[in-house]
């Protein structure tokens, strides 16, 4: 693992402690994963104030509420790898007893639905809370406000009904799915529904008026689990971050969590935040975090992770007014990569270059722009020359003689055919079509 400095370490206890000292939070504990498990961490203030004098720590349980949602999109993506659903499936396909048709579990998972955010009955207001048969009546009472894809709109209610998919598909309860695809496998032992019993931090309201902290209830949120049901700790939240970052096929496969980080729909006009399926992806800059927030009374949560160096941060705070979560995440994550960002990978040579690519290589020139066609690692792949850093290369794999197929990078999908003259020399590529020579042509222009 790359280890932090203790400069960057002391410049991380400074954000925290001022976040906590500023937010008035009883007790924060903020995180830093990276190369696949916990880097730093630290506690300030008191997960409970019953207790004086113990700072909460890694091992805390805080409630963390909406992270739940991701841990349901998780476990509906690995059941449509499994054949169970597709995306483009309408609920009432899965749930036959709903009102509501043509709502489609994509939609669901990126908030596109159009659907009410809360169940009916004001149950953030009574605090009573509906268990499965009451969720079902009441999805069929509840409004569908908005067109499909209109505009983003966050809900509660489909994140629930979600987890009734789930318990239909799978025989069991929705916990039980996410622990046994979920947690068992990355080891999160400490994340559950409700506190554990082990070490666990108190919520509290802080008013705006006093600096005398209020405790908060713990809900039990009945079928609602699927949408915010669980509790975990900064150190479960490393490993839940460096999945995100380095997905485990056991759990889900490398390609299934970049379809989940792929934007759904936009959040805000300034496309600062989008949501793909069933996670926010947060644009700082340059950079996009993938991740999520959580909110229950007296506990506010954030978990970000900068997927391309594996860097995540994590806030967890004991108030229901508290700090900006994904702020106080993204600022721990980005110092890091600011001042301590990972040594580049060391090149090594490779060993063999296909022959049949051996007069490939090089550069052609498609709609007048030249792309450098390379073998790295023994494998074709091609830039478009001048291009950033950050834009990776298409990477290509044989089909056939001459037929490729771009499995990544630009034109994914696409093929890549070669042309040779009679004496095997390439003459031209089509790829995505598009004509490609060794010196720049005008459309229609002969070669």
């Amino acid at each position: 693992m790359t280890e932090i400095s203790a400069q960057t370490q002391s410049a991380l206890s400074r954000i925290v402690a001022e976040r906590q000292a500023n937010g008035r939070v009883p007790g924060l504990v903020g995180a830093v994963a990276r190369d696949g498990g916990l880097a730093w961490s630290e506690g300030v203030g008191s997960a409970d104030l019953d207790q004086p004098g113990a700072a909460p720590t890694a091992d805390t349980q805080y409630l963390i509420a909406s992270h739940s949602k991701t841990f349901t999109a998780v476990t509906i993506m690995a059941l449509r790898d499994e054949g169970k659903l597709t995306l483009d499936d309408q609920l009432d396909q899965l749930l036959p007893e709903t009102k509501h048709g043509g709502i489609t579990v994509r939609q669901m998972l990126s908030h596109s639905s159009g659907m009410q955010r809360e169940p009916v009955g004001d149950v953030w207001d009574t605090m009573a809370f509906p268990n499965r048969d009451e969720l079902l009546t009441g999805w069929n009472e509840s409004e569908r406000i908005g067109r499909p894809h209109h505009r983003f709109h966050y809900s509660n209610l489909v994140y629930s009904l979600l987890g009734e998919v789930i318990e239909r598909l799978e025989g069991r309860s929705w916990y039980d799915s996410v622990k046994a695809r979920i947690l068992q496998p990355l080891e999160m032992s400490r994340t559950t529904v409700g506190f554990d019993g082990g070490p666990a931090a108190q919520g509290y309201y802080v008013p705006p008026w006093s600096d005398v902290p209020v405790k908060e209830p713990v809900l039990d949120i009945g079928a609602m689990n699927a949408c915010g049901g669980l509790a975990s700790t900064a150190a479960d939240l490393a490993k839940w971050a460096s999945f995100i970052a380095d997905p485990v096929d056991s759990v889900l496969s490398a390609d299934t969590v970049e379809e989940m980080c792929q934007p759904q729909i936009m959040v805000d006009e300034r496309w600062v935040l989008a949501f793909g399926l069933g996670f926010m992806l947060l644009r700082l800059g340059n950079r996009v975090t993938v991740g999520h927030t959580g909110g229950m009374p007296g506990h506010i949560t954030g978990t970000f992770v900068h997927r391309p160096s594996g860097t995540a941060g994590i806030a967890l705070m004991n108030t229901t007014s508290a700090p900006d979560p994904a702020a106080l995440a993204t600022d721990l994550a980005l110092k890091v990569l600011e001042t301590d960002p990972a040594k580049p990978t060391p090149w090594t040579p490779g060993t063999t270059i296909p022959e049949d690519l051996t007069t490939v290589l090089g550069t052609w020139y498609s709609e007048g722009s030249p792309f450098v066609f390379s073998v790295v690692g023994g494998t074709l792949q091609a830039v478009a020359q001048g291009a950033p850093d950050w834009k990776p290369p298409a990477i290509f794999e044989k089909l056939s003689e001459d037929v490729y197929r771009t499995v990544s990078g630009r034109e994914a999908g696409e093929l890549l055919r070669i042309t040779r003259d009679d004496n095997g020399t390439p003459t031209t590529l089509h790829w995505a079509t598009y004509l490609c020579t060794r010196q720049p042509i005008a459309f229609g222009e002969q070669v």
